[in-house]
């Protein structure tokens, strides 16, 4: 199990789970399952710092990669790089030789147990080079398409894991994953303008009357705000239509899933009670509102 102890870039990685808004690999879950989710987590966690430009300085994510240090900035060259070592899993899996990321090694066990595919991971690292190049979206479905890459293929890859994957369960599980997508989004507003980037779809900026300077503000006016509470509605009606993903799952299994969909509703209701102003701060659930959230979608089952 990918642990502090047994490489120094897990810590980091270990660190930044802590703070999703959703439980990574909570400690009621069998061992390995938490592994093999910490594992899935590590990879997601370095594509996404490749293609935000945060990985840790001095280039050793580049050597590990197999590029030289002074590349670790050249994102397309990095995820390309990245995507070579991912087949190095697959084919380690059946006696090749292996990737050279200690965080790529970390998955071979899993792949192996879950006889999983490379497509939820390309996909992961495909949703990075489209940040590289798309900067706004212009519609709403063309945002759900992005999410269909960055987000959906985590849901998929837990299914698998858990050997509990079906057609139905994969609907259900990318409607929680855009939710939890769309809502990440809306509490990193400010975060993402600040990187150039905006993920709130221009055809509904235009019909709430927002602008991209009302998005640089320091706090958020009305108009921001009616914009962000109709997305987050939106965003919890899909938890809403994800949540039967529950029915039919018990034991720890359930515990997870309703850590999941609670922790989305917990972080739709603190942009609630932040008054839709994301601008301010990114609002976050506290330890006892993503409890009572879970404990909320278990008892009700849905």
């Amino acid at each position: 199990m990918l642990t502090p102890a047994s490489d120094p870039h897990a810590e980091s990685v270990l660190a930044k789970a802590a703070h999703e808004n959703f439980p990574v690999a909570p400690r009621f879950l069998p061992r390995a399952w938490r592994g093999d989710l910490m594992a899935v987590y590590g990879f997601a966690r370095l594509v996404d710092d490749i293609g935000d430009g945060d990985l840790p300085p001095g280039g050793a994510d580049a050597r590990l990669l197999g590029l030289p240090a002074d590349r670790a900035e050249d994102r397309p060259a990095m995820l390309d790089a990245l995507e070579s070592d991912l087949h190095r899993v697959f084919a380690s899996a059946g006696g090749g030789t292996p990737p050279r990321h200690p965080l790529l090694r970390e998955l071979i066990p899993t792949v192996r147990r879950g006889g999983l595919t490379p497509d939820p991971f390309l996909a992961l690292i495909e949703a990075n080079r489209v940040d590289q190049r798309v900067r706004r979206y212009a519609t709403y479905e063309d945002l759900l398409g992005y999410c269909e890459l960055s987000a959906n293929p985590v849901g998929r890859l837990v299914l698998a894991i858990t050997g509990t994957s079906s057609p139905e369960r994969v609907r259900r599980s990318d409607a929680v994953c855009t939710a939890l997508q769309l809502i990440e989004h809306l509490q990193d507003v400010a975060e993402d303008l600040a990187r150039d980037r905006i993920y709130l779809p221009a055809d509904i900026m235009r019909r709430f009357h927002v602008t991209e300077a009302d998005l640089a503000a320091p706090t958020a006016g009305a108009s921001v705000r009616t914009l962000v509470a109709y997305l987050t509605d939106r965003a919890r009606r899909l938890l809403d239509e994800g949540a039967p993903l529950m029915s039919g799952v018990s034991g720890r299994l359930r515990l997870l899933l309703a850590g999941f969909i609670g922790g989305g509703r917990a972080a739709a209701q603190a942009i609630a009670d932040a008054r839709y102003d994301v601008l301010a701060g990114p609002p976050r659930a506290s330890k006892g509102g993503l409890l009572y959230a879970a404990a909320s979608t278990l008892r009700r089952g849905t």
